[in-house]
């Protein structure tokens, strides 16, 4: 009998144990998905005071550029592009203005394209953002324009240049090979340089009209 009762006291203790190891386990479960769902609404509540000071940043570069402190407004709309991880359509819409105003045309276009693709022409900023948008590219084809001519007077072929004391300078086309190599598809074809001398030579003033296209080949 009392053999029994110290089995029957071993099983309790037993299923006692495994109750509490079940309970135990149970508890840390729970504990550990109230400390997982805890987290997640940190992290989203850190989330949404970043957006919200990031916005707040959006707000004061639109002061700004409204004020014509265009400067500043364009640090503040990168700070914002930096820091929101989806940007609003009227973030496009603002940052494509303000680049208007500080000359930066494409980047402008760029920008208040975006506007358009994402708004059509029902957006708040829409009928800006066309009016914009066609300053910013007449104003790219003038600084086009300024920089191709520009270009073309530093580039200018109309003055004489010094070829040195030998008043001689190794013929640019041939590179004073006297032949020029044109590749073909089964062999190469050979032929007599038709500006320079039989040393890969020109004169200075051979050498200064052939610069300006002027220069008539010795055998046509």
């Amino acid at each position: 009998m009392k053999y029994l009762n110290s089995a029957v006291d071993k099983g309790i203790a037993t299923a006692f144990g495994l109750a509490m190891t079940l309970c135990m386990m149970l508890l840390s479960n729970t504990a550990y998905s109230q400390d997982k769902e805890l987290a997640e609404q940190f992290r989203l509540q850190a989330e949404q005071r970043k957006r919200s000071e990031t916005l707040q940043v959006l707000d004061s570069a639109v002061i700004d550029m409204d004020n014509g402190e265009y400067a500043s407004a364009d640090k503040k709309l990168v700070y914002v592009l930096n820091n929101i991880k989806s940007v609003p359509s009227d973030l496009t819409f603002y940052f494509g203005k303000n680049s208007f105003y500080l000359g930066k045309f494409k980047q402008s276009i760029d920008w208040l394209n975006k506007y358009i693709q994402l708004k059509g022409t029902g957006g708040q900023f829409s009928k800006e953002a066309v009016e914009i948008l066609k300053k910013s590219e007449t104003e790219l084809v003038k600084e086009r324009t300024k920089e191709s001519a520009k270009a073309e007077q530093v580039l200018s072929s109309t003055y004489d240049i010094d070829c040195g004391p030998t008043g001689k300078v190794i013929c640019p086309v041939c590179k004073g090979a006297t032949v020029i190599i044109r590749k073909g598809y089964l062999s190469d074809e050979y032929r007599t340089c038709p500006f320079c001398d039989k040393h890969g030579n020109l004169t200075c003033e051979e050498y200064n009209l052939l610069i300006r296209g002027e220069l008539e080949p010795k055998n046509k």
